[in-house]
This record gives C-alpha cells, structure tokens and sequence, in this order.
C-alpha cells in the first residue's frame, strides 16, 4: 500500500486529537512528525516521529501531504507555502479568512496539481449523518425549513490569546460557524442570500461570540445558530418537511472520546448513546409515523480515507476547495449583513 509521508503544522488540541490519530491507525498514511515552537510534546505520543523547528525544516523533508492546524489568521500564508513546495494540503477551518484568499490557494492547487482538502469533519458526525439520510429518503417530504445549533455553555474567555484577541481568524463566526455552514451547503448547495445578526454576549468579549444566520433558498429558508450561553441545549437539527419533522440532539462523541484519549476503531467507533436518537414524526404510504430514529456510525476516519484516495487514485477530495470557497463566501455575507444591517445576495 503506497504510503503518504504526512506533518503537521502545529501538536496543539487539533493535532492530538483531531489529526495524529487517525493517520496513525490509517495503513496509507506515514505519519513524520509536526513544527512544534515551544512544547515538543509529539514524541511523547509517537515516539518514533520528528519534532520540526521550523516550517521549512518541515517542507524541506520528504514530505507528501501537510496538515494545516494552526491559528485561522495564518491558514492562507501557511497553506500557500506548502502549495508552493509541491506538497499536498489539508486545511482546517476556517480554510482562510477571506474569499480571495481562499480562491488563490485553490488557483495554486489545480496549477500545480495538487491535492487541496478541508478539514469539514463534522460532516462524518453520526448526528449530521442520520440527519443527511433523513432527508435524501424523502420522508419529510418538500422541505419547508431548517435550523442547526451549534450550542455551549461557557461564559468564560479562553485562555488562547488568539482566538480571544480581535483579529481576522478569530470569534465564533469562524470558529463554530465553518461547521454549521458547511454542513448547510453539504446538504442543500449554496444559498441565494443571506441575513446575519453577530453579537458579543460575553464579558470582556473582544470577539463575536453568538451568531444566527438565515440562509435564503428559492423555496425553504435555513437558520444556523451558535452561541455560548445555552445551558439546556435545543435540538441540534431541527427540519420541517411538508409531511413530517425530524428532530435530533447533538451526540457525537468522538471529539469527546479523543480528548480523553481513546484510540479509533472502524468497528464501535463513533456510536452514539440510544437516548440521544433523533424523533421522526411524519406520514409515510398514508400512515402517520412517530418513532425514534437509529443513529448511524460517525467516523473521521473517512475523511482521511478520501484525502488517502484522493492523493493516491487522483480523485476528488472529500472535501474541496471550492467548498471552502463557498463556505467564505457566505462567512463574507453574514458579516456584510450584519454591518448593513439588509439581506445580501450571493
């Protein structure tokens, strides 16, 4: 099996948790090692794996594919370096923080021929999967809206100066927002228009910290929220079709698992708890249905599975640049929204 020699920019939360992972379990993948500026913390957990000092220590190496895990403000100059040293890339969100950043970095991967993802993982959560299967079976029928939460309860600040301190990558518009969008577009494809309110609820805040964004569709309308003073959750998925509504709380729990440390597995990995199923309330051949909804298997190991295949197959990324692209677009939308206070068309 060819193998895909692979770093990562930073050995911080994502890299743990998100990253380093599932490249280890993955037989494609060979995982060298990460930058690290001050903690050298990687070989503690791969003990055979470099610890970089520089990015051009790291681009200098027999590197194939990059992740870029850092801070959202340096995602374009990071990920544009590593495009320009022929590697291979995937990306976090927020991909960039602007449209023309985001289209410049997808102009360089298709001149040169490289592979170009985004790392939109919470498409493979096993709520968001149940909720897209949902859907493409038609049991709703025409679908008349929809409204995504993304909520917390955590009033304080956080102790990373760069998601707290006023700068282009920070606040939750392109922390949790990315999500809530992507799997908006995942679903439904871009939107006409768009209307946003952004807010700062928190004390001392200098970032927004709530957003509620309306997604305006030709015939059925989307509305996105996030926000860190919700204590009793709602449904994170609510979606109303003409026959039938589908409700499901938010119960992933693989960011949960990996933080704690456990390891991935293709078999039980990513199974939610039976009391967080979704309700299904709908007609179907004429008889009225209202029933608890299995959770399907959440896994990110598909997405690296497709940056895998993507690289060695030369096919699509699971999760490209374009749609990267079209998530900016609508981040770049809901902030000229909200300062113009009017609908803005995409």
């Amino acid at each position: 099996m060819q193998k895909i020699k692979t770093a990562l920019l930073s050995y911080g939360m994502s890299g743990k948790v998100f990253h380093a992972p599932f490249l280890d379990i993955h037989p494609g993948f060979e995982l060298l090692g990460s930058w690290e500026r001050s903690k050298k913390l990687i070989q503690q957990d791969y003990p055979e794996v470099k610890s970089y000092h520089s990015i051009d220590d790291l681009l200098a190496d027999d590197v194939h594919l990059v992740i870029v895990n850092t801070p959202v403000g340096t995602h374009y100059e990071y990920a544009k370096k590593v495009l320009l040293a022929g590697k291979h890339a995937v990306v976090e969100k927020a991909f960039t923080t602007t449209v023309a950043e985001a289209e410049e970095l997808a102009q360089i991967a298709k001149e040169k021929g490289l592979k170009l993802a985004v790392f939109h993982n919470r498409r493979w959560d096993s709520d968001f999967k149940t909720v897209q299967k949902i859907i493409n079976d038609g049991v709703l029928d025409e679908l008349v809206e929809a409204e995504f939460h993304f909520d917390r309860y955590n009033p304080l600040l956080s102790p990373k100066a760069h998601k707290e301190t006023a700068n282009d990558g920070a606040g939750i518009l392109k922390d949790l927002g990315p999500h809530l969008i992507d799997q908006a577009v995942c679903l439904f494809g871009s939107p006409k228009s768009v209307f946003a309110d952004i807010r700062i609820t928190r004390e001392n805040s200098l970032v927004d910290d709530w957003i509620d964004l309306l997604l305006i569709y030709e015939v059925f309308r989307v509305r996105l929220k996030a926000g860190f003073f919700v204590r009793e959750a709602n449904p994170a998925y609510t979606i109303h079709g003409k026959k039938g509504s589908f409700l499901k709380p938010r119960g992933d729990v693989q960011e949960d698992n990996l933080k704690i440390g456990e390891k991935p597995n293709l078999e039980s990995w990513g199974t939610e708890s039976e009391d967080l199923q979704g309700l299904l309330h709908t007609e179907i051949d004429g008889k009225p249905v209202r029933e608890k909804i299995p959770t399907l298997q959440g896994n990110y190991f598909s997405f690296f599975d497709g940056v895998y295949n993507s690289i060695t197959n030369n096919i699509t990324e699971p999760v490209t640049a374009q749609d990267g692209v079209k998530v900016m677009q609508i981040i770049e939308a809901a902030i000229a929204s909200n300062t113009e206070r009017k609908v803005i068309n995409l």
